[in-house]
């Protein structure tokens, strides 16, 4: 049996100790001879048992792991006045966009430090705001999460979602609106649900997938089906509408139209941005009609005049297009293109007023414009800034829908704006604690490995040296199809006032240019996504925003599979690393709750030989090299995060503390009763940031 050359700097490394003793003494993790053979290549796994979050020796593990870096954290002299001041930019009313459904309106408000939002109503535009639903009083510690909210079309009756822990698990109950109460019924086994009511109220089609115990457990996220549940009856009466078992990778999301006419389906397998869309008619008995069913692209209705339909798609437009068709002859031929694809991404369409309205996105930041339902332009909503915009209204028949734009130093805000009049106004501003005429935002391009032109963003308070000597902190994603736009965040506001500088890279992988921007770092190109990273680091400091010994990096989900695969690539680029809820294990990532989704984006190292090649080529977990420098490291996790398992974090670090032999820490923070980040109170949240800017003000000496 042969050994890849990776594996064998693996084995290596774990042999070494010769070296510098660390500084940290690092809680002993047992190292087991657990070997995996793919594709006739030998692959060590020996902290497999860090899998098992309820094994003992995990959980002893785990607890000496926290008691270590609460220590380091703690002993940070900066912290307090970390905390205080985050304790005090958080404490400002945070409002949603409102939603209209019948004659009331519906939104979500946080005091300030209230663990999680509560959910309002009130009659008309004018009416007095009542508490429709509080999930702080539903537990003591603020983690329950209200994570679902569909309200029926007469604004009668609320649907909603809590989760606890942070789970992505749901339990929906169903709530009058006049009198607070909830009826009988629970809807359980719900997760990644949507909800579609019926015109009348009488009842709602969701998704859920099969109850625990009732399927093999690595069955539980597969098989998805949807029912139609009645008002006032039990989940056990609910009916069957669709499922396909011939396909249970398949999800089903269904969806209303306006008029009440059809039944939609949003078929989707995984994180694929190609989708199915099946459709019935609901006034006939009659069957689904498997409308776009090649999943070659893009598939998302807008809006519908009887049996014309406005639909969006990315077929053979990777930025975007909106085209017409009718029911009575969908056939490709008869298609009729009302917006063609552009120079720029569309990335978000609406009808209201009886006009298109959407958001256009240039260089990573939306445009709003507007267009009559056959394509002739309008006008365009000007903005504040350059920035990120969203649009809530209810039907396409309204004259009014609000406007929530947020930029890095402009906090969301939400405008309300009046068709009539052709006017956007004020209808709700934040205030925090800060003055954002201190701070400058630059958007700027920097050229990748391969010649490839990528826009950076980047942030620092007015006065801040350029000389290089600034430390910086570069924040990126780069897949899924997932554009990163400019952003208002509470947190980052005690690096830049603290002089630090703040850079958010567009990498491949993501949305911001199209599909053919995320194809080019998805699957056999994801090393692409890294060396743009890599790009953005040498640029700050070749413009002298920063050096590389005061450049931190900071990512999350696959955005920490970025920043681990960066410092295991090119440690010298880094000196620091803040690497959360990360995916490492890249050659068993499948093998968890909803891994496998994630599979249309990394690929399968167990399936195919070829993937494997190449998963492995990055895989942070399998990429820890002897004899290296690495940046002083934060790992982040959740015991209950259900969507990337913290097994990834805790192999992560129990490996690098084992192989590195420097001096820099190499910490883990694993939260309890937390999940993936959806739905965390406040208060952790602020604990969270103060413990991550205390461990990079540390590093870089950094004052408040």
């Amino acid at each position: 049996m042969k050994s890849h050359p990776l594996t064998l700097l693996i084995l290596a490394g774990l042999a070494g100790s010769s070296c510098m003793k660390n500084k940290l003494d690092y809680p002993v993790a047992t190292r087991s001879d657990v070997v995996d053979t793919l594709h006739g290549i030998a692959v060590p796994d020996p902290y497999r048992w860090l899998e098992n979050p309820d094994d003992s020796a995990t959980v002893a593990w785990v607890s000496a792991e926290n008691n270590l870096t609460r220590a380091y954290l703690d002993s940070v002299p900066e912290r307090e006045k970390i905390k205080t001041r985050l304790t005090e930019l958080w404490n400002y009313p945070k409002f949603s966009a409102p939603g209209k459904k019948g004659s009331r309106y519906f939104f979500s408000k946080n005091d300030g430090l209230q663990s999680q939002a509560v959910l309002y109503w009130q009659e008309g535009a004018d009416g007095e705001p009542k508490v429709l639903l509080d999930p702080n009083s539903l537990s003591s510690d603020g983690t329950v999460a209200l994570t679902l909210t569909s309200v029926s079309e007469d604004g009668a009756f609320l649907a909603y979602g809590l989760s606890g822990a942070g789970s992505d698990r749901q339990e929906v109950r169903i709530r009058e609106v006049s009198s607070g109460t909830d009826l009988p019924e629970v809807i359980k086994w719900c997760k990644f649900t949507s909800i579609a009511w019926l015109p009348d109220g009488s009842g709602f089609y969701y998704n859920r997938f099969p109850a625990p115990g009732t399927v093999k457990p690595e069955d539980e996220n597969r098989n998805n089906k949807v029912f139609f549940h009645r008002l006032k009856t039990s989940q056990d009466q609910d009916r069957l509408v669709y499922e396909e078992k011939e396909n249970p990778d398949r999800g089903f999301s269904p969806g209303v139209t306006e008029d009440g006419k059809y039944l939609i389906l949003f078929v989707w397998q995984g994180t694929d941005p190609r989708n199915r869309i099946y459709i019935k008619d609901l006034k006939k008995e009659s069957q689904f009609v498997k409308l776009f069913n090649a999943g070659d692209a893009t598939w998302s209705p807008i809006h519908n005049e009887g049996s014309k339909f406005w639909v969006f798609t990315n077929l053979n437009a990777p930025k975007g297009k909106v085209i017409t068709l009718d029911l009575a002859s969908p056939e490709p031929d008869n298609w009729q293109t009302i917006l063609p694809e552009q120079e720029d991404v569309l990335d978000f369409t609406a009808v209201v007023n009886g006009q298109l309205v959407t958001g256009y996105m240039k260089d990573a930041h939306h445009e709003l414009k507007v267009f009559s339902l056959s394509g002739e332009f309008v006008k365009e909503i000007a903005m504040p800034a350059a920035g990120t915009v969203s649009v809530s209204s209810s039907k396409s028949s309204d004259q009014e829908m609000f406007v929530t734009f947020t930029s890095f130093t402009y906090p969301s805000t939400i405008f309300r704006y009046d068709f009539s009049k052709g006017s956007l106004t004020l209808f709700r501003q934040p205030e925090v604690k800060f003055n954002p005429a201190d701070f400058e935002t630059r958007q700027e391009f920097y050229i990748s490995k391969d010649g490839t032109r990528i826009p950076l963003f980047i942030v620092f308070k007015k006065g801040t040296p350029l000389d290089g000597s600034a430390p910086a902190l570069l924040y990126g994603y780069g897949g899924f199809n997932i554009s990163m736009t400019p952003g208002f965040s509470l947190s980052r506001l005690i690096w830049l006032e603290s002089g630090g500088v703040f850079a958010m890279a567009c990498l491949r992988g993501g949305g911001e240019y199209g599909e053919a921007w995320h194809q080019a770092g998805m699957l056999e190109k994801k090393q692409t996504v890294f060396d743009d990273f890599h790009a953005a680091a040498e640029y700050l400091a070749a413009e002298k925003y920063t050096s590389a010994s005061k450049l931190a990096i900071q990512g999350g989900s696959n955005g920490g599979l970025l920043v681990a695969a960066a410092m295991t690539q090119r440690p010298e680029l880094y000196g620091a690393v803040i690497c959360q809820v990360p995916v490492i294990d890249m050659l068993r990532y499948h093998k968890f709750t909803v891994g496998s989704y994630w599979i249309p984006e990394y690929g399968n190292a167990v399936a195919d030989s070829t993937q494997f090649r190449y998963l492995m080529a990055y895989s942070p977990l399998h990429n820890i090299r002897e004899g290296v420098e690495y940046p002083p490291t934060l790992i982040t996790s959740a015991d209950t995060d259900d969507r990337v398992v913290p097994a990834h974090a805790k192999k992560f670090a129990a490996t690098l503390q084992h192989v590195y032999q420097g001096s820099n820490p190499v910490l883990i923070r694993i939260e309890t009763r937390a999940g993936h980040g959806a739905g965390k109170p406040t208060g952790k949240m602020i604990d969270e940031a103060s413990d991550i800017f205390s461990f990079l003000f540390k590093q870089f000496g950094m004052k408040l």
